[in-house]
């Protein structure tokens, strides 16, 4: 009798301190602007230099020498990196916290790698060889240097959003809020490549590399300056959930692996990003090889995506969020990916001025999809937070390996076109011929759009303690 007593007690003290968790204002209560616009700043380096990474890597290792394949293995050495150290990063966050410290140390090694990438070989210039194989080597070992910080930001920046606070909305915003700043990394990323090829030539490798080395420096420096004010402006959020005053234990991975939600998510999150990924990684070939547009299009095509992403995102910021409007406002998303892929793969190049109205309408499917991908995440944790890291974490991996594979395979056949008619019809129908860059643009972010919509409309989403912003953001 005395044991069944103390242990009704012991439930009684455990649901009343859940439950006086849920009623801690530092916990639920709605987040302020200046508190959302300070997280949202926090990963424009990891932005900028993605931006950059994604559009123009494999374009500028094509353009000083490397085949296609030897660039696509730099490329996918950098995602295999990366989504190892996003488990190693995961891990340690949901052992020890310290979410800045994590931020801080892989912002500095972004910093100091990713001018490395595209700054030219240095090996190169020591041993004075400039062989396919040693540029190969040289690029790939800092291309992964570069991504193993790029994870440890990503990871503790992610995390970060179920440790500020429980209130859902909030989570949605803070998400909104980051993506919002992306588009803004990826602007100013374009218009720094749009002065810089303007206003010089590249007529030789050594001029190529000049270009890609000054868009690369400003771009950290612009990153840097934000980081500092995410550093500055940010409180470290605290991992304590349950009884107060007492920290749980760290959350067993297994616990994720069952629960059918979180392989739901973890899909939904994967193709989200090989939608945005692939597509931004052959956008500047399209535009170029496949409409023939001046050199300029590459940084003012994508600039038009990320202004309409931009304006998407920070509407986002005013919606009430439930589980309903969650699935809903992807499905949307995804619907539009899916009408623009098929444009891509039949758009001729005599009507290529289509394309910016195209951009439009991709940049707000990525809004979209990647708000409300993210958000996915948050309403899978929920208040399990001393295992939110390894979410992000182990959600990442799946997005970096996949990324990396699908574009080692897409540029094995760069060079390889794909014939939809017969080799007679061929010869009088070139415009028959779906390039690899249309099958990366078009084809294959619009299949995989297609099956995260349909894998979300199974999901059963569910959003407590949903409440609006003390400030709202649009005024």
């Amino acid at each position: 009798m005395l044991k069944s007593l103390n242990s009704s007690m012991q439930l009684a003290h455990t649901f009343m301190g859940n439950c006086n968790l849920e009623d801690d204002d530092s916990f639920t209560r709605p987040l302020t602007r200046c508190s959302v616009v300070y997280y949202g700043v926090g990963h424009m380096l990891n932005d900028i230099t993605a931006s950059c990474w994604f559009t123009y890597l494999l374009i500028f290792l094509t353009d000083i020498g490397l085949s296609p394949r030897d660039a696509a293995i730099v490329m996918l050495s950098g995602q295999i990196a990366d989504g190892f150290a996003t488990i190693f990063t995961g891990e340690l966050i949901d052992r020890f916290g310290h979410f800045k410290i994590w931020h801080g140390a892989g912002s500095i090694l972004v910093a100091i790698s990713f001018s490395s990438v595209f700054g030219g070989c240095l090996p190169c210039t020591i041993f004075s060889n400039t062989s396919s194989a040693l540029e190969t080597v040289s690029y790939s070992t800092f291309a992964a240097i570069f991504n193993i910080g790029w994870a440890a930001t990503q990871v503790s920046h992610m995390s970060m959003v179920n440790c500020i606070t429980l209130n859902s909305t909030s989570r949605v915003v803070l998400a909104s809020c980051r993506n919002a700043f992306t588009m803004v990394a990826n602007l100013s990323l374009y218009a720094v490549a749009f002065v810089v090829i303007s206003v010089t030539t590249a007529k030789t490798h050594a001029n190529i590399e000049n270009q890609y080395r000054w868009i690369a420096y400003v771009s950290i420096f612009i990153g840097c300056c934000f980081v500092v004010a995410f550093l500055l402006g940010t409180k470290e959020p605290s991992l304590k959930i349950g009884v107060q005053g007492s920290r749980h234990e760290r959350i067993a991975w297994s616990y994720w692996f069952k629960r059918v939600l979180y392989y739901q998510v973890a899909v939904v999150y994967m193709l989200t990003r090989l939608v945005v990924n692939v597509s931004q990684a052959y956008l500047a070939f399209f535009v170029i090889n496949d409409l023939g547009m001046a050199p300029s299009a590459k940084a003012l095509v994508p600039a038009i995506i990320y202004i309409s992403s931009f304006i998407v995102s920070v509407s986002l910021q005013e919606v009430p969020w439930t589980g309903r409007r969650l699935k809903a406002y992807f499905s949307i998303g995804g619907i539009i990916w899916v009408f623009c892929g098929v444009v891509v793969l039949i758009l001729p190049s005599n009507l290529n001025g289509f394309v910016y109205i195209l951009s439009i309408f991709m940049g707000i499917a990525n809004a979209l999809m990647m708000v409300t991908g993210v958000s996915m995440q948050s309403v899978l944790i929920d208040t399990d937070l001393n295992g939110c890291a390894f979410v992000c974490g182990s959600l990442s991996f799946l997005d970096k390996m996949s990324c990396g594979i699908a574009l080692f395979v897409l540029q094995s056949y760069q060079n390889i076109e794909i014939d939809i008619a017969s080799p007679m019809q061929a010869t009088n129908l070139s415009s028959m011929y779906i390039s690899v860059t249309r099958i990366g643009l078009g084809l294959l972010p619009a299949l995989c759009a297609l099956v995260a919509v349909a894998v979300t409309y199974t999901m059963k989403l569910q959003h407590p303690l949903s409440k609006p912003l003390v400030e709202p953001l649009l005024g």
